[in-house]
């Protein structure tokens, strides 16, 4: 199972999209979707299933073509909630320079600002499984976003879910691919097709 993050957003404001609609590839997005897509040819994919935000469909139909498949859109990979999607989001910078915004941050451990970790977590690795499960003895693709593929990660490794996002090993177009023998899970794997492209700072992930 690979878990793909979208890649890069056109956001000239650089705010927090979240789940906001119309948020599309940029032009290097398009071709990092394209590296991706072509990182995986060769694997024996039999599905590619995507979150319904238009940045994780644009960069699962490169992947379609390629496998001749049409993507499948699953509700339970989507980007989290978060209270300050379409602002300005950073240290010093946009809302959180604003004293009303501060309740929102009372509580980075489950995080009070947006979806629970754990919630994300578990929505995240039941989608995985159910797309696992119709396609047994073949590889699968999930196109999801940074925090969700991230939790999800550090949720099977049995790791603690909260944590600072300066750390998230999920680049943009990248992939976290889960390898199960049965139903155990033996190999996380990481792996960036899009190069330094995948290292750039964004927002809304």
């Amino acid at each position: 199972m690979h878990l793909l993050r979208h890649g890069e957003v056109h956001n000239p404001d650089k705010v927090l999209y979240g789940r906001l609609p119309h948020f599309r590839l940029s032009d290097d997005g398009r071709q990092m979707a394209v590296d991706a897509a072509e990182a995986l040819r060769g694997c024996d994919v039999s599905e590619v299933c995507a979150s319904p935000l238009q940045r994780a469909q644009e960069t699962a139909a490169p992947i379609g073509a390629v496998f001749g498949l049409t993507t499948t859109t699953d509700d339970r990979l989507i980007e989290s909630t978060n209270v300050f999607e379409g602002k300005r989001v950073g240290v010093g910078d946009g809302v959180l320079q604003t004293p009303s915004s501060w309740r929102h941050l009372y509580d980075p451990f489950t995080p009070s600002w947006g979806e629970p970790y754990l919630q994300i977590a578990r929505r995240m690795l039941h989608a995985a499984e159910d797309v696992r499960d119709r396609n047994l003895g073949h590889e699968a693709v999930c196109v999801s976003h940074q925090l969700p593929i991230w939790t999800v990660r550090r949720y099977v490794e049995g790791r603690r879910l909260w944590h600072h996002p300066g750390i998230r090993q999920c680049g943009l177009a990248s992939l976290t691919s889960l390898t199960w023998e049965d139903e155990e899970l033996v190999f996380v794997t990481y792996s960036e097709p899009a190069g330094e492209g995948s290292r750039r700072a964004g927002k809304g992930a």
